[in-house]
C-alpha cells in the first residue's frame, strides 16, 4: 500500500504460522494475528514521523 505522499507500507506473512508482519516507511513493525487489526495498526500508525532505527510493537 502507497500513501499519497508516496510512503511505502508492507504487510507479509510469516510462513509456518498464522502471523502478519507490517511494516511501515519509518522502519517500525507491528506483528498480529487478525489483518483487520494489522491494517487498523497502518492507517493509525503516525503520519509526518521521522524515519529511524526499525521498532517492533507486539500484537
Amino acid at each position: 500500500m502507497s500513501g499519497p505522499t508516496g510512503e511505502v507500507y508492507r504487510i507479509d506473512w510469516l510462513p509456518g504460522t498464522d502471523t502478519l508482519r507490517g511494516r511501515c516507511h519509518c522502519g517500525r513493525e507491528h506483528t498480529a494475528q487478525d489483518p483487520a487489526e494489522m491494517w487498523e495498526w497502518m492507517l493509525a500508525h503516525p503520519r509526518g514521523h521521522m524515519t529511524g532505527a526499525p521498532r517492533e510493537d507486539s500484537a
